[in-house]
């Protein structure tokens, strides 16, 4: 594949994952949609590491980790905005976290951290477009 083709496929997968976490959120899967959150976001990452940096993405899901790797310059916010979708990944995932999890993840809480999850979406697509 090529370099645009696969910064494509990113995005793509990206944004169909947006809509389900948007529809798992509206049907009230609070825990769920904060998972695709992480989705989301760790694809526009790889998308921008492709297209800035080589094809060859790397294969983690630690969110500041791959902008590290992709020379990514954050704001202490978007940092720490990245920092929590990280743990959503895997608090959704193991036994031990996601009981706590569902718990922590009523409404307010998924609304507010979403809304963080899609500024920070608008951020990387302007990013990888321009």
């Amino acid at each position: 594949m090529q370099r645009n083709e696969i910064v494509k496929y990113w995005l793509e997968s990206s944004d169909d994952d947006y809509q389900v976490m948007q529809s798992l959120f509206d049907n009230g899967h609070y825990a769920w949609a904060l998972f695709l959150s992480h989705l989301v976001i760790e694809k526009l990452l790889k998308a921008y590491y492709v297209k800035c940096v080589d094809i060859n993405y790397p294969r983690i899901h630690n969110l500041v980790e791959i902008t590290v790797k992709a020379n990514l310059e954050l704001s202490e916010k978007q940092k720490g905005t990245l920092v929590e979708l990280t743990t959503f990944n895997l608090r959704a995932r193991y036994p031990d976290y996601k009981n706590r999890f569902q718990k922590k993840a009523t409404r307010p809480f998924a609304e507010e951290k979403i809304a963080a999850a899609k500024e920070l979406r608008q951020w990387l697509l302007k990013k990888i477009r321009s």
